[in-house]
């Protein structure tokens, strides 16, 4: 058994190590003015001063993550109340939710902008705003994720048994729902929302072709910024990249927190 674990972790460490070699590499390289032979000439810290001193590196870096927040809110909101209902009141239509709420899978970039570009541009009323468009794109193209982490953590709890005994006790549903099955399903509603983070983060084609260059996010900075010098893009993806680990940090040690907190009550 020792032996079987002792080799499971050493699979482990060395699929660790292919997959962080990519980022240890654009690390080492942001440090240095060239590398262009076996190792890299001229350590230099100037790309990170550069970025961090740089007022439009900086409001980029905003909008990106006012980006992910707004989309993921909204997604979240609907999604929880659509299957509030589907589930309480019309279980038979939850297969046709699940299907509709899985069909963004299918759907590129490209035809989605392109689609709703064709479809609102010449709308009198606010849909034609290229930022409400670009919010609308973003939360299609996240829906699968949250629908799918949503139901498997309601199912994981129960949810019409909890209701009805919230019932019980005097409890309307719609009160049952967010204030005892919400809570329970948190962990689902973090993960789910962590993926939605990763791509709309990584997103560059939506954004492009909406908001084109007037409402730039991290990766058409990234992009931009490959045109002129090569490791101050490398600066920008480990930044990237460390905003990315920081949102998921601070999520999963509020949740946590959380958990202590629910198992001291208990």
């Amino acid at each position: 058994m020792k032996k079987k674990k002792a080799g499971s972790m050493a699979v482990m460490l060395l699929i660790l190590i292919y997959l962080l070699i990519p980022l240890v590499v654009s690390i080492i390289y942001s440090m240095f003015d060239k590398w262009t032979g076996i190792a890299p000439e001229g350590f230099n810290l100037g790309n990170y001063a550069t970025l961090f001193s740089d007022p439009e590196f900086l409001a980029t870096m905003g909008r990106t993550v006012a980006m992910c927040i707004i989309p993921i809110c909204l997604t979240i909101v609907i999604v929880l109340l659509a299957l509030f209902v589907t589930t309480i009141y019309f279980p038979k239509l939850e297969k046709y939710v699940q299907i509709i709420c899985m069909i963004p899978y299918t759907i590129q970039g490209v035809i989605l902008s392109v689609s709703v570009l064709s479809l609102y541009v010449g709308s009198s009323t606010f849909l034609s705003n290229r930022l409400v468009m670009l919010f609308g794109a973003y939360c299609i193209i996240i829906l699968p994720y949250i629908y799918q982490g949503i139901r498997n953590g309601m199912r994981a709890v129960n949810m019409p048994m909890l209701l009805e005994a919230a019932e019980m006790l005097g409890a309307s549903k719609l009160y049952a729902f967010f204030k005892v099955i919400v809570p329970n399903i948190l962990s689902a509603i973090i993960v789910s929302s962590l993926l939605a983070v990763g791509i709309i983060f990584g997103d560059y084609v939506l954004i492009r072709n909406l908001a084109g260059t007037s409402f730039p996010n991290l990766q058409i900075f990234l992009y931009q910024t490959m045109k002129s010098d090569s490791t101050k893009s490398s600066a920008v993806f480990v930044v990237i990249m460390l905003v990315t680990f920081i949102i998921t940090a601070i999520v999963l040690f509020l949740k946590s927190r959380e958990a202590k907190g629910r198992k001291q009550k208990n």
